[in-house]
């Protein structure tokens, strides 16, 4: 019931501000959306519940009682600058708790300053999967001026059904399972989204995405050299199987001794779809290193793995 007088009277603050408006996101939080200039003040009509028009009211912000005192089942607060807050209602300044309504602000711009930014091309959210299967992972990264920065509300879904998912205990990154079937082709991306604030700012951050273009092979088991300069290695234990349907490309690079995997300055590189490869090199000492790719979507490499 409390949701809906809100509703009802940030309608009327909408139709009076056409570049501020004041929304709904769960219960008990609303969204104050201003545009992104200079100093701004916004009034913002709060109600306590029906149940309590014939009671006295009294009202905290942040847990502490305001000077002066707000009192009445409904309320407008002036909202200035970035501060928000959690404005709770009480039967007498130190009473009986009845409901609270947290105010949050939003500017309308797509500067963000909550999560880094990982690259230009992958954006604040990094999302991957180790097959088909359905579960991938998204994470992300707090700024260093932020890092007191939480998840108020995340989702997933996909053509509008919704994806189960579990925030990790850290708060910067989630786990989530597709129930869609591995076998048939995707139609609709996958559309994450999520809510974070600072203090009484909250960002909003979205990626949409295929699971084919997030697939990320793990790394391939049983790495070894056979005999000679011969070296075999295994499909991925996470991998789905028949490796025929669900094939994989891998690249090989060698590089020299006690450098990393990724060097400038590699011996060899190339590609093959067989798990064995011949090495002919003069150097007496050198690291092999081998990672996989899906073969028909050609998606993001896994992870290195490294025989010396």
């Amino acid at each position: 019931m409390n949701f809906l007088f809100l509703v009802v009277l940030f309608g009327g603050v909408c139709y009076a501000s056409s570049d501020v408006s004041i929304e709904p996101l769960v219960d008990h939080v609303v969204v104050l959306k201003v545009p992104h200039r200079g100093r701004t003040e916004e009034e913002v009509p709060l109600v306590c519940g029906r149940d309590n028009l014939t009671q006295d009211v009294f009202w905290k912000k942040d847990g502490m009682e305001l000077n002066p005192p707000l009192k009445g089942n409904r309320i407008t607060v002036l909202v200035e600058e970035m501060e928000g807050g959690n404005y709770s209602c009480h039967l007498s300044p130190g009473g009986q708790y009845l409901n609270h309504t947290i105010i949050f602000i939003q500017l309308d711009s797509e500067e963000r300053v909550i999560l880094k930014e990982k690259s230009p091309e992958e954006g604040h959210i990094h999302c991957s999967a180790p097959n088909y299967t359905g579960p991938f992972r998204c994470s992300w990264t707090r700024a260093d001026s932020r890092s007191n920065a939480a998840v108020l509300l995340l989702q997933a879904t996909r053509n509008g059904q919704q994806i189960p998912c579990e925030l990790d205990a850290g708060g910067s990154g989630v786990l989530c399972q597709d129930n869609s079937c591995s076998y048939k082709e995707e139609q609709h991306h996958i559309l994450f989204t999520i809510h974070v604030h600072s203090y009484s700012r909250l960002e909003t951050y979205t990626k949409a995405f295929y699971l084919k273009d997030i697939v990320r092979p793990g790394a391939l088991s049983n790495l070894q050299m056979d005999n000679a300069k011969v070296f075999s290695w295994s499909y991925p234990d996470s991998w789905e199987k028949p490796c025929s349907f669900y094939g994989l490309n891998f690249q090989y690079r060698v590089v020299r001794h006690n450098h990393p995997c990724d060097s400038n300055t590699a011996i060899l590189v190339n590609t093959t779809d067989d798990t064995k490869f011949e090495v002919n090199v003069k150097a007496k000492k050198y690291v092999f290193c081998v990672r996989a790719q899906d073969k028909y979507t050609q998606g993001p490499f896994g992870p290195w793995s490294s025989c010396v």
